[in-house]
């Protein structure tokens, strides 16, 4: 694909109204967040910039949280964080803190690995959305511009692709989750379907190869020079794949399982 995708709104995990993204923040949560200033040279620089004293709060009674590493946040966190500390926080400020660190990249590369959602005690409490992890995949893409940007192309879409297999989702259902106004992310959505379709088709041959050879996993791995792991999870794929699809065909008057809710409420609760 030669066309870069254009900037495109935050994924449905960050809460809308508040500022854009500014990056790290200074103390407990690391480098200061960039600003573009201009040098001598005409080069842009960046200078640091001030940190709401909310989210410098939220950093030391949550450093698991906000601290050095960011976990994903439980929806309606704001609520839980209000009436946690009814006196601590201005609701305007509070959900102004939690605009920053929802849409800042370290949180999105966050939502973007998969990790579940977490709630004050840092308990995983909810699986993260498919769809949000894909948005945060594009997003945190996007803002890498310029940055090496066709060696990392491949790299996405293969995430992508991973996302699409863990999801359990059929093709149409999350195209209709992910899919936005954005030309150049669609088109990137159709060369992960592609790639999915190469990648099992690849699978399916091998799991035909290994059943007729008869062997185990580790003789066929040595007899053709290959990773076991590699084969085993390439033949495990496989399988999944054509029981899926073979349960799919018996049950052809099931109606499909209703996608989950998109995530409306944002991590502030606004």
């Amino acid at each position: 694909m030669t066309q870069t995708p254009a900037p495109a709104t935050p994924p449905a995990d960050a809460p809308t109204g508040g500022p854009a993204p500014a990056g790290a923040r200074p103390g407990a949560r690391g480098t200061a967040a960039p600003r573009r200033e201009r040098t001598g040279t005409g080069a842009p620089r960046r200078a640091p910039r001030a940190v709401p004293p909310a989210l410098e709060q939220l950093a030391a009674l949550y450093p698991q949280l906000f601290g050095a590493t960011f976990r994903p946040l439980k929806r309606g966190i704001f609520q839980d964080l209000v009436a946690a500390h009814p006196d601590a926080f201005e609701k305007d400020a509070l959900k102004q803190a939690l605009a920053i660190h929802t849409r800042s990249t370290r949180y999105l590369q966050a939502v973007a690995s998969g990790q579940p959602r977490h709630d004050l005690q840092g308990q995983a409490v909810e699986a993260m959305a498919p769809e949000h992890v894909h948005h945060a995949l594009v997003e945190v893409y996007k803002r890498r511009q310029g940055r090496g940007q066709e060696e990392l192309l491949p790299r996405l879409r293969a995430r992508i692709v991973d996302n699409i297999e863990a999801s359990g989702l059929s093709r149409e259902d999350y195209a209709e989750r992910v899919r936005t106004r954005d030309e150049a992310a669609n088109a990137l959505l159709e060369e992960a379907f592609a790639e999915l379709a190469a990648r099992a088709a690849k699978d399916e041959a091998l799991l035909r190869t290994f059943e007729a050879s008869g062997q185990s996993p580790e003789a066929f791995a040595d007899m053709y020079g290959l990773d076991v792991r590699a084969v085993t999870r390439s033949v495990q794929s496989a399988r999944a794949r054509l029981e899926a699809a073979q349960a799919a065909a018996n049950a052809p008057d099931a109606q499909p399982a209703a996608s989950a809710a998109s995530d409306g409420s944002d991590a502030a609760g606004g």
